[in-house]
């Protein structure tokens, strides 16, 4: 992380395992602090997902374009998706 990047403090809830795991990787020295572990995770994270979206807007590019409604109820259906009102997270904001 760049020293002179803005950060925010946020409070997270991982499993007792998870936290178990990343804190024997501070403790062996592959990693700096747990905030540190759950940063790169992060960042891991959001570039993968950015990579995803990419992927995606190829693959509808070179098949006709975006989904039709159907086809978005249906792929929702498949992965579970459940729709949720705009602006309703069921809990406090991070």
């Amino acid at each position: 992380m760049v020293s002179s990047m803005a950060t925010t403090k946020v409070t997270i809830t991982l499993q007792d395992e998870q936290l178990e795991e990343i804190r024997a990787l501070v403790n062996a020295g592959e990693a700096a602090s747990v905030s540190g572990f759950v940063q790169h995770a992060v960042t891991v994270a959001v570039h993968d997902a950015a990579g995803w979206k990419e992927m995606l807007q190829h693959a509808l590019d070179q098949t006709g374009g975006p989904l039709t409604k159907n086809e978005r109820l249906w792929t929702d259906e498949i992965l579970g998706v459940s729709k949720q009102k705009k602006g309703s997270r069921g809990g406090k904001a991070a």
